[in-house]
């Protein structure tokens, strides 16, 4: 008789290769797991069953009630600045690195369930996560996913039959994660801030080993390792700004080493255009506000440099801070770069010009100071291109404001002699159409305390194809109207 295999194809290696950097632990036994929301092309993507995960096995599974042959779940151990103030001991205090696989382009893929319940890192807390907070990271992940911003993403959402009291009863639940690895600037400042120097060293050359594994023999691996992860940094943060994203809680233990997007808790996307823009309850000196957060990420880098220093010139300490700086001094150029390019994109513009940082922020002056929807904006500039401002011009409170930048605008577009039609086909293919809306996040999220999720599974449906217009989707195409108000979120699964 045949044996059947097991659902997961497990290679453990974080439990394997760093022993003494986690706890060993199982999550909690929910009464009644549910299966929500399954990411198919996800599993397939993990070389995963879908058949066999979608049922109740599946579901015990992801609410980390059963443990699938070959799994080994532990809590992660890592400390963190938050706000700027440093925790020394953090660590997965609802969440389990169920195991690690390797996906069908050979990439080794963590997955993580998150919600499962208390673990030695909890800190005093249940461990556990509400349906409202996991649909959230659920569909803001697949949203930025969609936009080609690396992140982590959601394989599942399951309901765990319990009732959970976040400011009154919420359905509890638990969110099955996926990304690249967990590995944080803040799991390297545990170590460091011990004085670990060994296993500082030891987490290193695993990093490198899993992403960046050409640098695994350089005698300058651990200042090149640096240098790859500035990097990884500042191309995602001008990803972010370039869509009008902002992460709202941008502590080192959640500044990743693969320059993934990682846990989406007050986060939201901007309407009206604002570098002040802040949505967190808690971040009230806006340190996480939308234009800081370039800045935010080298101050985090900065606290990675710190902790590497005695692995990147262990015989010359002043020697490791000058050459560790120089790295770091590169990043607003590095993030500059990123984000010119991607702003030419936005504006149609395949070449490079003097002057194009202060012509770009002279825009977004205007746009700024009257409030004009970012996302439509360069949206309907696609249409300016062809000769038809209107859309754009009616944004504006006072169109005349845009009129002066609109001619410089248009004189460098037809300078360059591409047809209108090219050049909107373009910029149609970097401005989305389709973000995800806060009031629609909300209105999703808050069907689903009541047990409805039709709301939900539309909202991930348009953000699927956010640079398709599809006339079914224009609702999912607006702003917030004026009675949905300010918008605040709140940390925390």
């Amino acid at each position: 008789m045949t044996a059947t295999p097991p659902l997961f194809q497990f290679d453990n290696s974080y439990a394997r290769d760093l022993p003494g950097f986690y706890v060993d632990w199982e999550g909690a036994k929910f009464p009644q797991p549910g299966l929500v929301l399954f990411n198919r092309p996800l599993a397939e993507e993990l070389g995963l069953d879908p058949a066999a995960l979608e049922t109740a096995e599946g579901a015990a599974i992801f609410a980390g009630v059963k443990q699938p042959e070959g799994a080994s779940p532990l809590a992660q151990v890592y400390a963190g600045h938050q706000f700027g103030g440093f925790s020394p001991q953090l660590g997965d205090g609802r969440a389990l690195l169920l195991g690690e696989v390797i996906d069908t382009h050979g990439r080794r893929r963590d997955i993580q369930l998150k919600g499962s319940g208390p673990t030695p890192f909890s800190r005093g807390g249940d461990g556990k996560a509400v349906i409202g907070p996991v649909l959230r990271e659920y569909i803001i992940g697949e949203a930025m996913y969609a936009l080609d911003i690396p992140t982590t993403r959601a394989l599942a959402a399951v309901t765990t039959g319990e009732t959970i009291y976040r400011e009154g009863p919420k359905p509890g639940a638990v969110l099955a994660r996926v990304a690249a690895s967990h590995l944080r600037v803040g799991t390297f400042q545990y170590f460091a801030a011990r004085g670990e120097t060994d296993k500082v060293r030891l987490l290193a050359d695993y990093a490198i080993s899993r992403h960046d594994p050409d640098l695994a023999e350089d005698p300058d691996r651990f200042l090149k390792f640096f240098r790859r992860v500035t990097e990884r940094q500042a191309a995602l943060m001008a990803r972010w700004v370039l869509v009008g994203f902002v992460h709202g809680v941008m502590n080192t233990d959640n500044t990743t080493i693969s320059g993934e997007t990682i846990d989406y808790g007050p986060c939201a996307f901007i309407d009206a255009y604002d570098p002040e823009a802040v949505f967190s309850s808690i971040d009230h000196g806006g340190r996480y506000a939308f234009a800081r957060q370039p800045q935010i990420a080298q101050w985090n880098l900065a606290r990675l440099a710190e902790a590497l220093l005695a692995l990147i010139e262990p015989e010359d300490m002043d020697k490791a801070v000058d050459l560790a700086g120089t790295e770091l001094a590169r990043f607003p150029e590095l993030y500059n770069a990123h984000w010119l390019e991607g702003m030419r994109a936005k504006l149609g513009l395949e070449t490079n010009a003097e002057g194009d940082m202060e012509f770009f922020k002279a825009l977004l002056t205007v746009m700024a100071e009257q409030g004009v929807d970012y996302t439509l904006f360069f949206r309907a500039l696609g249409e300016a291109a062809e000769g038809a401002p209107e859309q754009a011009r009616a944004l504006f409170v006072d169109p005349t404001a845009l009129d002066p930048w609109l001619a410089e605008w248009r004189k460098r577009l037809d300078g360059k002699g591409v047809a209108p039609d090219h050049v909107r086909t373009r910029m149609d293919a970097v401005n989305p159409l389709y973000i995800p809306r806060n009031h629609k996040v909300e209105e999703a999220l808050s069907a689903a305390e009541t047990g409805v999720y039709t709301a939900a599974r539309q909202l991930l449906d348009v953000l699927k194809t956010p640079f398709t217009e599809n006339p079914d989707f224009e609702a999912y195409s607006q702003p917030a109207p004026d009675s949905f108000g300010p918008y605040q979120t709140f940390c925390g699964t």
